[in-house]
């Protein structure tokens, strides 16, 4: 397969992942007074008792990496939260801290580690430092950008690395990718990716790869989100529906979002909280302690939320979970035993407590979850349109492009 169909390939599936992603069930303009503020808006925020959270620890001294389309650092709930990061997406220097005409890096960084200034949307971790790392808006980026930036990261400090991106990737770029991903553990550092949101079980990458924490969705019910991809590489769930962010066409104006980025983003940002509140913790024992206090109904993992649903509260207001080896991913151990039949699997969790998501019947179109959760059937349709044109667009890019270069 040449390389202008492989982009080709990425940029198509990129795109119907973002329109997917991103629905708008309510607009509001940017609040002017507290009475409208976005923090009455986070329903997940309350059912993951975040203000009590807030208390025992905030995400102090944890840097995250935002691996998307650059972070715009002038919001008020962003100011002075946002390193100076790299950008990889012309392969320069360039800044990448107020660039995001997307929108889709600057929503996640919201969701992480937003103050709620002015009104505006507050992250589960508000005190978390984000590390910009732009590759691109994400249909637009090949993988090659996201490899160096997720390599640049931990690098320079990210404990924490958000993927809310994924897509296709073939055999030399999956080896490319365990390297990466290899390269981040050995690291210390903590990589969580969305698992898509075609609402099927084909796999995405990153969240595929042995050691990446892949992140399904859930609505305002609990109950696993329509468009939510699941398999069994899925480690984790957490909220994804009905999440508020700045729309994409007015940065003064808030959308609600949903999807298996947003999920990933207050994945991460559950990460940050706990290893703020246990900074001696290695990223093996923070996430043995996520997956042991994760919320499920029936046995784990599940194909389609993993260990279970994120419940920081059990960590750090009860004081569950065990952390165990510091040396010890306990994912890729958890991989390893289940692929052997003379090893039993095990709950790590037997409670399902607050927001904690449910396990899906075989049939995942009978237990979907809530219909106000779910994605709409015209925005499919739109969506399909857009990739037809899309591919078009590119395909015919690269002829164009081909033609230049034979001549």
């Amino acid at each position: 397969m040449s390389p202008l169909t492989r982009a080709a390939r990425n940029r198509a599936v990129g795109l119907l992942g973002a329109m997917a992603a991103v629905v708008a069930t309510w607009t509001v303009a940017a609040p002017a007074a507290q009475a409208d503020d976005m923090r009455s808006r986070q329903w997940y925020l309350d059912a993951m008792k975040a203000d009590e959270l807030w208390k025992v620890a905030t995400g102090k001294g944890i840097t995250v990496a935002v691996i998307d389309s650059g972070v715009d650092s002038t919001l008020p709930e962003l100011r002075g939260k946002v390193l100076p990061g790299r950008n990889f997406d012309t392969g320069g220097l360039g800044r990448v801290d107020d660039e995001d005409t997307d929108r889709h890096g600057t929503n996640m960084a919201l969701a992480i580690a937003g103050s709620g200034a002015d009104g505006g949307v507050k992250g589960i971790a508000p005190d978390a430092k984000i590390l910009p790392v732009k590759t691109g808006a994400f249909w637009n980026a090949s993988w090659g950008p996201v490899h160096k930036g997720v390599r640049y990261a931990v690098d320079n400090g990210a404990r924490v690395i958000n993927i809310s991106q994924g897509g296709p990737a073939f055999r030399e770029e999956t080896a490319a990718w365990q390297a990466t991903v290899d390269y981040a553990r050995k690291k210390g550092a903590l990589i969580f990716a969305g698992s898509g949101n075609d609402g099927n079980g084909g796999p995405a990458y990153p969240a595929a790869i042995p050691g990446v924490i892949a992140v399904g969705a859930l609505d305002t019910k609990g109950k696993v989100a329509k468009f939510s991809n699941y398999g069994p590489h899925l480690a984790l769930a957490a909220p994804g529906v009905e999440i508020p962010g700045r729309c994409t066409n007015d940065k003064n104006k808030y959308c609600a979002g949903q999807g298996t980025s947003q999920a990933t983003a207050i994945a991460s940002g559950t990460a940050a909280l706990i290893w703020s509140a246990h900074p001696d913790w290695t990223g093996n024992q923070v996430l043995r302690v996520m997956m042991e206090t994760a919320g499920h109904n029936g046995p784990v993992p599940s194909k389609y939320i993993g260990y279970g649903s994120v419940r920081p509260a059990q960590v750090l207001l009860e004081g569950k979970g065990d952390p165990g080896a510091p040396d010890v991913n306990p994912l890729l151990a958890a991989q390893k035993a289940s692929a052997s039949p003379t090893t039993p699997q095990t709950s790590p969790s037997p409670e399902n407590t607050g927001a904690s998501g449910s396990d899906q019947a075989e049939d995942k179109g009978q237990a979907a979850g809530s219909d106000d959760g779910g994605f709409p059937l015209w925005a499919i349709a739109a969506s399909a349109v857009a990739v037809v044109a899309v591919i078009g667009l590119v395909v015919a890019a690269g002829v164009r492009r081909r033609a230049s270069t034979d001549a």
